[in-house]
């Protein structure tokens, strides 16, 4: 499987002089294609820094990305923001949702923006793979939180981005919900050979990632993933390939 993000050598700095500080550390870090990983570490760590700079949303200090084979550090910022429309997905904590537009306007905007209109047909099947299609038409009010980030991951979904980037995106839900966009996420990215990179501070949430890294003091250490093999009932009783 290939590479879908590289980062060589990261370092990022805020402030200067007696007030620098180094919020990331030299980090190297690659996700294939088809791969969960997650990133986790307290507040102030510095994975909130790490994903923006993986989804080229601020420049390193020094160090070089790489998204889909593509040098990102050596673009100019119309070429970053065309690399980002077409291979980047990204969820936040809060779903950031439109709310006067109801859940399939929520796409139809997106490909107002992307200029490539889609078949309706296109967009129905999505929403169905994400067991919302009967939500269609209802508004963002009208949803649960969990619905709400389902919406938010089919809209990340929908230009077919090569990498999806997650930052905290079960923040904002309690337990059962949050357990099910993070199975949802995982589906995805198995299933759809979506490179996905979650960033939590919910430790209960990574027990389906492919790969684990903790953040500390703006250094990234790996950690023992589980097995695939303790979870393969619980995948095969829901349909999910491994």
């Amino acid at each position: 499987m290939k590479d879908i993000l590289v980062m060589k050598d990261i370092v990022k700095k805020f402030g200067k002089q007696h007030t620098e500080v180094t919020a990331l550390k030299g980090l190297n870090f690659h996700v294939q294609e088809g791969e969960f990983v997650s990133i986790i570490g307290p507040s102030g760590s510095g994975k909130s820094t790490f994903l923006t700079i993986a989804g080229g949303l601020q420049s390193p200090t020094s160090g070089e990305i790489i998204i889909n084979q593509v040098n990102f550090s050596q673009l100019n910022e119309k070429q970053r923001g065309k690399l980002r429309f077409k291979e980047i997905g990204f969820i936040l904590q809060s779903s950031n949702l439109i709310p006067f537009l109801t859940v399939k306007e929520q796409f139809y905007l997106v490909d107002k923006v992307s200029g490539k209109a889609k078949e309706k047909e296109r967009i129905d099947e999505l929403l169905a793979s994400l067991d919302i299609l009967d939500l269609q038409d209802k508004f963002p009010r009208d949803l649960s939180g969990g619905e709400r980030q389902r919406v938010a991951i089919g809209r990340a979904l929908f230009n077919d981005p090569s990498l999806i980037l997650a930052d905290e995106p079960t923040a904002s839900l309690d337990t059962d919900h949050a357990y099910e966009v993070v199975k949802l996420l995982v589906k995805e990215a198995h299933e759809k050979k979506k490179a996905t990179v979650m960033v939590t501070h919910d430790e209960r949430m990574i027990q389906w990632s492919d790969r684990i890294f903790r953040m500390e003091d703006g250094n990234l250490i790996e950690q023992n993933a589980p097995s695939r093999e303790l979870h393969k009932s619980e995948w095969k009783s829901r349909g999910i390939c491994l």
